[in-house]
């Protein structure tokens, strides 16, 4: 109730022989108490949202969910492997940092430099969740001069951080969980113990799939991209601490299908650069292929074309093509399978 109605419905119940006008006695003291309990009525509200898995957020959904043994997964650091440079002799100490433009790594084993002049070390990111997600060559810095050390450098990009579970996927969780009953190590069980280590993004479990006693577990990470040996290694160890006895387990990644799109742009160059169009598409475009992730079994080439002609400092476009299908194709939708996931390639603007 707003406070208008409020307001209207308290004057309504005072006698007309008194004034009721705005600005006297009672007009103004009503409005004051109008707005405090238009205010009590918000706070009912939302406290009675935060009763229902459907409408609560943050730790009161996480209150809601433990009740079926369901806990919010923690944001998870990236660790990568850096290469240091120095002199033969140098030590390389646990606990001292190397660096991106943006984010420290913490080293997390000691060593010595031997004739070689480098040695490969292992490092974790301060910070918790993607954050430590960088490219190959983004570790360059360190933060304080270490005698003897002249370099450091990752070869290969990071992707192994994740962020914490937020309240959308947590609460499919729950829904999961109570709609299709785990019992006895059916599918459902496989499913929600691969979905209960932190930064496995969804699951598909293949019962029977090599025959009686064989299960397989296809997994895509948070990022709803092709997980990483580690997460896969730790679903692996956990589905096996669980599982009924008898049981041939295979865990594995899907596999990425790059979506590669070549396509001819009219572009709002009054108020955009073809970078910033062609960032705006690549952004809009993960989105969409988070969204139909283990969930539809095709890339829609319309849904490509309406999310191009949609990015912020496009005007149109023609002649799109998606790894060589164009829209007057009989088939021009890119079919993902089972075992498969769709992520992002190059896009070609011409």
């Amino acid at each position: 109730m707003t406070r208008e109605e409020i307001k209207n419905n308290m004057l309504a119940q005072i006698s007309d022989r008194y004034d009721k006008s705005e600005g006297s006695f009672f007009y103004d003291v009503i409005k004051a108490l109008a707005v405090e309990l238009e205010n009590a009525y918000k706070d009912q509200n939302e406290i009675l949202d935060q009763g229902f898995v459907e409408t609560a957020v943050g730790e009161y959904l996480d209150k809601k969910v433990s009740q079926q043994g369901i806990y919010r997964k923690s944001p998870v650091k990236a660790i990568s492997t850096v290469t240091i440079t120095g002199s033969e002799g140098a030590k390389v100490e646990e606990g001292m940092l190397v660096a991106t433009d943006v984010v420290n790594f913490v080293v997390k084993e000691s060593k010595t430099i031997d004739a070689s002049g480098e040695i490969a070390v292992e490092v974790e990111c301060e910070i918790e969740g993607t954050i430590g997600n960088v490219p190959a060559g983004a570790i360059k810095h360190f933060p304080v001069t270490i005698p003897g050390l002249i370099s450091v450098i990752n070869s290969a990009p990071v992707s192994n951080g994740y962020d914490g579970e937020n309240d959308e996927d947590l609460r499919r969780r729950y829904y999961d969980k109570v709609r299709t009953p785990a019992t006895s190590g059916n599918k459902y069980h496989y499913r929600n113990w691969a979905l209960e280590i932190p930064g496995v993004g969804d699951v598909r479990v293949f019962p029977l799939w090599n025959g009686n006693g064989t299960v397989k577990v296809v997994l895509i990470d948070s990022q709803k991209t092709g997980a990483e040996q580690v997460l896969i290694d730790k679903v692996h160890s956990h589905i096996e601490e669980n599982r009924p006895i008898g049981v041939t387990l295979t865990t594995i990644s899907a596999v990425e299908i790059p979506i590669n799109i070549e396509v001819n742009l009219t572009v709002d160059t009054d108020n955009y650069t073809v970078d910033e169009v062609k960032s705006n598409i690549e952004s809009n475009i993960i989105d969409y292929l988070k969204e139909i992730a283990f969930i539809e079994g095709y890339v829609s080439h319309a849904r490509i074309g309406s999310i191009i002609l949609q990015s912020q400092g496009v005007l149109d476009y023609k002649g799109l093509i998606i790894n060589e299908k164009s829209g007057s194709d009989a088939e021009p939708n890119i079919k993902i399978e089972d075992e498969e996931v769709a992520v992002l390639g190059v896009i070609t603007i011409v």
